[in-house]
């Protein structure tokens, strides 16, 4: 088929923001968008209990949660189990290439968010591709 849809390694995201209104449009978007959001949640402690659940391809996490434990503390759980992590922060985090596969600065647009995934998606199929605006990819390990 000359116009088929490309094949999609993220399907499952879990969001990770303590931002109400932020997670609410993330859900909503990324949902409208064909992904299946396994949760939508605000602190350290819930995210952990849903990574063991094995139903998970990406998680797309602010560095900064409503918990003494960090996205990053996340994302370093979630690459010991394979789990790859987006960033949508405000607050970037230096090392960040250490624990996730990219970060996309806020503000950003629904638009923005969606080519982020898209593009993190490729990137981690082994694709060559350009991050969009407000993107920055790492290297995969």
């Amino acid at each position: 088929m000359l116009f088929s849809k490309p094949k999609r390694v993220v399907k499952r995201i879990l969001i990770v923001e303590d931002e109400p209104l932020t997670a609410f449009d993330n859900e909503t978007m990324l949902g409208e968008a064909g992904y299946k959001i396994v949760g939508t949640i605000d602190a350290y402690d819930k995210a952990m209990e849903m990574l063991d659940t094995g139903n998970i391809d990406l998680i797309l996490s602010d560095v900064r949660l409503a918990s003494q434990q960090t996205g990053i503390d996340l994302a370093r759980a979630a690459k010991a189990r394979g789990i790859p992590t987006l960033f949508a922060t405000g607050h970037p985090y230096p090392d960040a290439g250490t624990v996730a596969v990219g970060c996309l600065m806020k503000p950003y647009s629904d638009r923005q968010l969606k080519a982020a995934i898209e593009t993190v998606d490729r990137h981690l199929q082994g694709e060559t591709v350009k991050p969009p605006k407000g993107l920055q990819l790492f290297t995969r390990e």
